[in-house]
């Protein structure tokens, strides 16, 4: 594994014509959901005469629950654990809980609120739409929140196409979800060898790519492992490996 070589190669092309990314964790800083779940679990319970601190904890309980109860690499949506989790607060209380249509607007709008991304995230990902890189996401989210996000942040078009768990009812690493997105990059005249997945859990992101024949960009303490052939602390650094100049 390398820190950050890659690049350009001796005859001065470009090492990689793609980069796939990862959702949570490297573009989008997960700190900011949680902060988002939390404001509006604020909301709600001041809306409705709750006790916050319990309220936010059988949310969080119920929305674990909801997650962990999948089997193997399942996919279940966020969607339904959100309803689930917020269903659990009011019947904590006996009480019914309000509708979707009243609840979810608020925690949509509470997470757009609280949404931050990784340090370098939107300029790398913008200088390399710049330099016409191939850009792709395969990220274990639903389709819903990947499209808000990234109309919030401004780079929905930066992507030729974002391959959620949602979609393709599958979380990583199964093959699924890789295979899925270089399909659609194989429309475009993109293999495997021609592109890098940067991703933030080894298991998940980096053995799962590695598989497929993808290189692989660990950023993060938790993606580091043998299987990685790159290992960044700033995202900036996938421009060097890939072979275009920094803004």
């Amino acid at each position: 594994m390398s820190d950050t070589d890659g690049g350009t190669t001796p005859d001065g092309e470009r090492r990689y014509d793609a980069v796939f990314w990862d959702i949570g964790g490297v573009i989008v800083e997960l700190a900011s959901i949680r902060e988002g779940y939390a404001a509006f679990l604020a909301e709600l319970a001041a809306e409705h005469d709750l006790d916050p601190e319990p309220a936010m904890e059988t949310w969080k309980r119920a929305l674990g629950d909801h997650f962990g109860a999948a089997e193997g690499t399942e996919y279940r949506t966020a969607a339904e654990g959100y309803r689930r989790a917020t269903a659990a607060v009011f019947e904590a209380e006996s009480r019914e809980a309000p509708p979707e249509s009243a609840w979810r607007p608020v925690l949509d709008r509470r997470l757009d609120d609280t949404l931050r991304t990784e340090d370098g995230a939107v300029e790398t990902i913008r200088t390399l739409a710049e330099a016409d890189v191939y850009q792709a996401v395969i990220s274990d989210v639903d389709t819903r929140e990947a499209e808000s996000m990234f109309a919030e942040l401004g780079i929905a078009d930066a992507f030729a196409h974002v391959t959620t768990s949602e979609a393709v009812g599958y979380k990583k690493p199964d093959r699924r979800m890789f295979e899925t997105a270089l399909e659609k990059a194989a429309e475009r005249g993109i293999e495997a060898a021609d592109g890098v997945m940067v991703g933030d859990r080894y298991d998940h992101d980096i053995r799962g790519a590695s598989a497929r024949g993808l290189d692989a960009v660990a950023y993060g303490e938790d993606a580091v492992g043998p299987e990685a052939d790159y290992r960044v602390t700033d995202l900036r650094e996938v421009l060097d490996i890939v072979g275009v100049d920094r803004a």
